[in-house]
This record gives C-alpha cells, structure tokens and sequence, in this order.
C-alpha cells in the first residue's frame, strides 16, 4: 500500500519477528501481535506489508486512531470500500468487504493497533470473518483488558501469537548504529539500553535527541557522551505520549516512585495504593524484581520516565510528595532473606536463565548500578572521614567490579596512610595501585615496578606480591614455559594467592586436570575472591567437561546477582558464554552477555572480559553478510595484541574470522599464523579453542596437524571421537566417516561434529570437487537424522566480496528443492527472471550448480 512506509531503522531489528509473520501468513495462519507501547508492533507491520507486496498478495490495512475511537464506522471506511447509496449499516459494510476477500488471488487482512477501533468497525470485521478464511494480521497492546468485540474478531480462524519482547544490548547497538550512520561505544550504547528499557520507540529518540543537543558526539570513529546524562527536553513531547493514556492518580504515582527511586515493594505500597501499582505494572509502568537482600523491589519502566518526572520544574508538588514520602518511610523495617544456592543439572539452569531472558536488562542494570553508587558513596565518605588503609581497601574493592571513578581511585592509592594497617588491607592497596596503572594506561612495567617495590618494603608479604607480579605478566605478555617433568618428589601446593595463580598459569598452558586438582580442595582468596571459581569453571570447560563448567558458571552467576556482585556476574558470564557457544546455544549466550553488556562497561580487574564478550558475541555476525561496521565486536578495545591469555581477550581469532577470506587454502595459512602466535606466547588454551574453531569452520590439514598435537602433548582426550571425524573429513575417507558417525557416543562435541560437517560441505562447493561436496552432504544429513539439532549451526557465509541481492538470496534459497516454475510461482515473478537471478547468483559465488547455490546461502537463511 503507498500509504505504508517502512521504517529501515527498524528493519533489521525485526527481520526475525517478520519472517515468522510471513511464514505463518503463507500457511494461512493468522498472527496476534502483542507488544507495549513503542515496542515496534506498527514497524513488524509496516515490514510484513512490504514483504507481502512483493509476492503479489492483496492487502487489505486498517490503522486504530485513538482520535477516532468514538466515530462510528471511521476504521473501516478507510478502507475506501464501494458502498451502494443509502447501504452504511454493519451488514452492507460486511458484504462489500466480504466481496472484496472473495476475489481471485490472495488476501490478508491487516489491523494495525484493534484496542482503538470503534466498536461498529469491529462488528464489520466480526461478520467478515465469520464468511471468509482470510488470515488475519492485528496488533494489540500486551496487557489491559481485551473487549468482547476485540476477541470475537481475533478469535475466529487460526492464530498464532508473536510477542515483541524489550530489545537486548546487540539490537539496540545495531538500531543506534543506523540511527547516527555508526557505531556507539559500549557504555553509551549501555546508557542507552538502560535508560529506555529496550523499547524500540525510545531508543531511536533518546539517541535522536542525545545527538541534536549535542550530548553525543564522534570521538575516536565512535560516538561518545558527553556527559553523564541523555536526558534533553526534546524527549518531553515523546514522554507525554507514552503516558497519555495513565489516569491522574497513576501519573503522580509514578511522580512519587521518580523522587523515591528505586524501592522496596512494601514501602511503595506506603506511599502509593496498592490497586495504582498493580496497574501500572499491568500496563509496563512498574518492573518488581526479587533482591536477595531487601525482598520483592519495584522501580519505574522504562527508567526514561523517572528522569521526566526529575525534570520537571513543579517544585511545589515535589515538596509536598517528599514531605508525603518521609512521613510514610519513618520506622520502615528492614528485612533479609536466606541464601541459597543449589548446582542440579543443566536443563535447570539453562530452563531458568530462557525464563530470565524475559526480564528487563534495563531495570536490573539500573539496579546494579544504584547498588554500587550508594556503596561507593558511602565508603568514599568514610574514607574522607579516616583515610585509613581498611577504609581505602572496602572503597576500592568497590572497583574491582563495578564502574570505576579514575580520579577518585587514584586520589584513595595516593592519600591513604599505611601506618599501623593492616597488612592485608596494605597488601589489597598496593596491588589495586597496580591494577590502576595498567587500566589508565601507564603500562605493565609501571604496575611490576609498583608490586616489587611494595615487596621490598613488606618482605614478610614478598611471595604474595611476587604471585601478583607473575598474574601481571603471564596476563599480559607471555608464559613462561612449563618445566620439564623431574624425579624428585612433586612439591605440594602453594597456599592462597601463590597456588592460585600457579593454577591461573596451568590453565593459560592447557593442563586442566591440573587446576582441577588444586581448585576442587582450594578455598577463596581473600584479595582475589573471585579467582578460584573462576578457574574452576573455566577447568571444567577446557577439560571437555562442558555440562558440569555451565551448571557450575550460572549457578555461581545467579548467585552473583542475587548478591548484587557485579565482578562476580561478569566472570562467571564468561564461563559461562563460552560452554554456551560451544554447545550452540546462541540466543541463550547472546542473551546472556547482553545483560552484561547492558550494566556498562565493568571495573579494571574484569573489564578484559568486557571486552572478550563482545568480540564472542560478534562471532556469529562475523560468519554473515551484514555489515563489519554494525557488529557488536567494534565496541571492544581495539588497541590489544591478537593474542590474548583466554579467548577473546586476543583480537585476532575474531579478526581472523571476520576477514573477507573467500579461498579455503588463504584462511588455512592465516588460522597457522595466528595459532603459532598463541602457542609461542604459552597462551595454549586459546590456541585449543583458536584451532577447534577454525577446524570446524572450514576444516584444513595445516590446521587439524595443529589442533591434534595440542590435544596430544596435553594430555586432553575429551575431543577423540571429533579428532577422528575431522581427520577422516580432511584425509577424505568417506567410508571410514561414514562408520564413525554411525557408531559416535553422544558427547559434548556433538554441536562441533555438526559444525565440521557443514564446513567441510562448504568448503568442498567452494573448491569446485563436486564428488566430495555430494558425499559430505550425505554424511551430514545421516548425522542431524541421528542427532536433530534445534540449534542454528555456525558456518562461514561467502558473500562477503560477491554480495548477493535479496531477490538472488530468495531464489537461491529456494533452487535446491524447487524447479524455476516453482520458485517464480512462489515468489510472484516469471520463470526467466528466476533463471537470471540463478545464473547471477552462480557467477557471484562460484558455485558448479543450483545444489552447490543452496548450501552456499543456507547460512545466511538459517537464522529465519
């Protein structure tokens, strides 16, 4: 319809949510739409008539006016239908728009916003839909209360239902991106997130106006802020919309809980009554989440709306509101509940953290935040107060996980007396100053320079200082090789720090059953509290012991945010991605680091693991055809060498990846590179995980040589059963493969076996060996029969230098199973178009045959 235009900021961010849409409709199933207020309902929309125009299919839309609600007849008259004079009842409208379903070819009915139609348009639709099976597409609000008119026109026919949940951390990145014409750096992109709780409306204006009233600006290739704050006033006219429809006494709750912030649910329930905030939380305004100190807290969504209610300049009524809000508070008591944590089995934590994946990034990120000013606060005040060792050590732990003040850390290492410390406090204080050296860019030697000098002067604490120096160095540079085995007996393990950091470097040389030995008797160490699970869970996953390292990271996860640990939530986020990703599980993992994500760039001791996450959240984008400037990676630090200590930390395995490499043979020699790099640092875990990657990927013998040498001087016999797959893959033995996937054992390789088979498919289409691509296809078709797998499997796509146009990925999609009548009756095109699309298509990638096509853009295809 030239009415309807599509809004392309949104395209992208929706591109899944449509191709449902439109799989349903080609069925003949109709589609419920439910999303609140600024979710996108209107955008899927708009994106499904665009799409359902092409294919030649009539549409017939109707829009919901609330200006309209009350005029009889004003949603369907816009429909322009052709009425005999004197013919205006229900019955006449029905008849003629009946008719006009009834004609020859394809129709869908389109309701865009139902709750607004006045009630005679919804008798027309009712009468319709009982004479024609025409699919029906509606939008509605995703709670309130649904009229009888409303049901009886969306219950008639078949129905699917499409939530529009809150945007994560990488769609808003991607919709910010499209808005300022390139990317955001993390924590603006965070602010952004956390501010307009993921609604789609919100985003575009917050970031809109940031960049009118020059609260953003392009530092660097990336915008920043320039402030600490996003709000401006041209957002009052969008938040004046978006509570338009709240009655009086919900807006002053609302007014109320902006000068409270975030608080407990019993003491809301003092100052706002009860019936206010079920509805507010009906209708999105209120998000209740569970806090393991405080019990059930609420807060105001999206949190946008409390910096409106700030801004506001009615002091008068906020005088009365806090004199209100301090009358109710006097003697509130203050409650705890117990701590638990349980480590069952996988479907567990796995089937909690889908049902977390409901919640609002937004609301726990400003949560976390709040949390962690209030105590940064409090203890810099009593810093300020005593500027003892004890009092600098509790401020700057604080820092370890949570956003750090630059200016404030260095003022507490500078100023803080030592006399008559403690010496652990003393010990904390001169590995923070470290920490603070290397994160405001001093560098290394600065931070040895600081821990030696501190041993000298404190010999009795020399060996802890030292440990701390060689998790400096082994971290950011090199590790040491391991020594050779001797016949004397084995020395027991160091205590503390020392042991800890051995294990740190056992893990760094790929000995997993090593660290295992250590931390499974070890206890946390105080100055490093974090690092024995850490290392723990990461030995499990290096073991091949995947299951056990994800049961393991997310409880420690849920427990860390129960706790309000942001150091915590960050490692055990990077476990737990890891074993994620290996296993498949993309929307759980991506899921999961955009919470991350969306709490703003962490303190200096984990903010390389920041960085990892976004470089592993940006694999997936690196093996498609979108845009290299739209992935999430570019918000990670550029300025690292290509090999890191753990994987992501190191750029280069994602640069590797991202390369516009079309020739097999030229990733083969790039992949040794990078590997032999990895391994010559002593960094041999990321090389593993480098090697199983790239094996998987495109499988190679120079790769695969790598890959089995590690495995055998380490000891790891976990990966045997994929080893044997990949080498008969590689070596071509089609028989041998074929018995070996016949008689494989169910194990954690299952998903990369999967991944190698595509791969290897790939790669022989790419080389032209049409013998071998057929065989492969076989092989890999008899494996997902015996192992179906729900998961999107991770391969390479090849249009990276030779990008095909939509209409060419369409058809191609399609020539594997479909002859060219078929796919331009489907597509609503003539059979020679069809041919021209396959025959460019071809010449673009360099495939021998329409099968050879479509396995090529099966990837780029997968995801819908």
């Amino acid at each position: 319809m030239s009415v309807i235009h599509r809004n392309r900021r949104l395209d992208r961010v929706f591109d899944s949510e449509v191709q449902r849409i439109l799989d349903f409709v080609g069925r003949g199933i109709g589609v419920r739409i439910i999303g609140a207020p600024g979710s996108g309902r209107t955008t899927v929309v708009r994106n499904v008539v665009a799409n359902l125009e092409k294919t030649g299919m009539a549409i017939h839309f109707i829009s919901g006016l609330r200006t309209h609600r009350s005029i009889p007849y004003a949603a369907i008259k816009s429909l322009g239908l052709e009425l005999r004079p004197g013919r205006s009842g229900v019955m006449d409208m029905a008849d003629a728009l009946a008719s006009q379903l009834s004609k020859p070819g394809k129709h869908v009915l389109i309701v865009d916003d139902i709750h607004l139609l006045d009630n005679e348009s919804l008798a027309v639709l009712e009468s319709v839909r009982r004479r024609s099976d025409c699919p029906l597409i509606v939008t509605a609000p995703d709670s309130g209360p649904i009229s009888r008119g409303q049901l009886a026109v969306m219950n008639s026919g078949r129905e699917a239902l499409l939530q529009l949940d809150p945007l994560h951390f990488e769609q808003v990145h991607t919709l910010v991106t499209q808005v300022l014409g390139s990317a955001a750096d993390a924590d603006t992109t965070a602010r952004i997130l956390t501010k307009s709780g993921g609604n789609p409306r919100l985003v575009v204006r917050i970031t809109e106006t940031a960049a009118l009233s020059e609260l953003l600006i392009m530092r660097g290739g990336q915008w920043q802020m320039t402030g600490d704050t996003l709000w401006n006033d041209h957002l009052r006219g969008t938040l004046e919309a978006l509570l338009a429809d709240l009655a009086p006494e919900e807006v002053t709750a609302l007014h109320t809980m902006a000068i409270l912030g975030t608080a407990r649910v019993d003491v809301l329930q003092k100052v706002v009554q009860p019936d206010v905030l079920e509805g507010l939380e009906r209708r999105g305004f209120l998000s209740v989440m569970d806090d393991h100190h405080n019990g059930p807290i609420a807060a105001i969504s999206p949190p946008v709306i409390a910096d409106y209610f700030r801004g506001q300049k009615t002091l008068r009524d906020r005088h009365l509101l806090r004199n209100k809000i301090a009358g109710a508070l006097e003697g509130v008591p203050q409650t705890t509940q117990g701590n638990s944590t349980t480590a069952d089995c996988l479907s567990r934590v796995l089937a909690s953290l889908r049902l977390e994946k409901g919640n609002d990034d937004a609301v726990t990120a400003r949560h976390f935040h709040d949390h962690s000013a209030a105590r940064e606060r409090t203890r810099y005040e009593r810093w300020q107060a005593n500027k003892s060792a004890t009092n600098a050590a509790a401020l700057l732990r604080v820092y370890w996980g949570a956003p750090v003040n630059v200016m404030r850390a260095t003022r507490v290492c500078q100023e803080t007396s030592t006399l008559n410390g403690d010496p652990n406090d003393i010990l904390f204080l001169a590995i923070t100053k470290a920490f603070l050296a290397i994160y405001s860019g001093q560098g290394v030697n600065t931070a040895v320079d600081i821990l030696k000098g501190f041993a000298e002067h404190n010999p009795e604490q020399a060996s802890t200082a030292e440990a701390a120096v060689l998790f400096i160095n082994a971290s950011h540079g090199r590790v040491a090789p391991m020594p050779e085995p001797s016949a004397e007996p084995q020395q027991p393990a160091l205590p503390g720090l020392e042991g800890l950091v051995q294990s740190l470097l056992e893990l760094y040389r790929f000995r997993p059953d090593a660290v295992l030995s250590l931390t499974e008797k070890a206890e946390d160490d105080d100055t490093f509290p974090h690092l024995r699970p850490f290392l723990h869970g990461l030995a499990l996953f290096a073991a091949g012991r995947i299951e056990d390292s994800l049961v393991f990271a997310l409880d420690w996860r849920a427990e860390a945010r129960r706790n309000l640990d942001q150091f915590g939530v960050v490692a055990s986020s990077y476990v737990a991605a890891l074993g994620l990703l290996y296993r498949g599980y993309f929307e759980e993992a991506e899921y999961l680091m955009s919470s991350v994500f969306a709490m703003g760039r962490p303190g200096f001791v984990v903010d390389v693991l920041y960085d990892a996450m976004l470089r592993l959240a940006g694999l997936r984008h690196a093996t498609t055809a979108i845009s290299p400037s739209l992935s999430i990676a570019s918000q990670a630090r550029s300025e690292v060498p290509d090999v890191g200590p753990l994987p992501g930390i190191g750029k280069g395995a994602h640069e590797l990846v991202a390369a516009e490499t079309t020739q097999p043979s030229v990733f083969d020699r790039l992949a040794v590179k990078l590997i032999k790099r990895q391994m010559r640092s002593g960094y041999i875990l990321e090389a593993t995980m480098t090697a199983l990657l790239c094996t998987c990927l495109c499988p190679g013998a120079p790769v695969l040589d790598l890959l089995r040498k590690i495995l055998r001087d380490s000891g790891v016999t976990a990966h045997d059963q994929m080893m044997a797959v990949a080498t008969a893959v590689v070596e071509g033995d089609h028989k041998l493969l074929g018995l070996l996937l016949k008689h494989y054992e169910l194990d954690a390789d299952n998903y990369q076996i999967g991944m190698l088979l595509r791969g290897a498919l790939k790669r022989h289409v790419l080389e032209g060996n049409t013998a071998a691509a057929e065989a492969m296809a076989e092989a890999s078709s008899m494996f997902a029969a015996r192992f179906p797998s729900t998961n999107e499997q991770l391969s390479f796509n090849t249009f990276r230098t030779t990008p095909l146009t939509e209409r060419e990925i369409e058809v191609a999609a399609l020539a594997g199973h479909r002859s060219n009548v078929e796919i331009a009756e489907h597509l609503g095109i003539s059979a020679r178009t069809v041919e021209n699309h396959i025959s460019n298509a071809l010449r673009k990638t360099g495939a021998t045959s329409r099968n050879g096509l479509f396995i090529l853009v099966g990837n780029s295809m997968a995801a819908r």
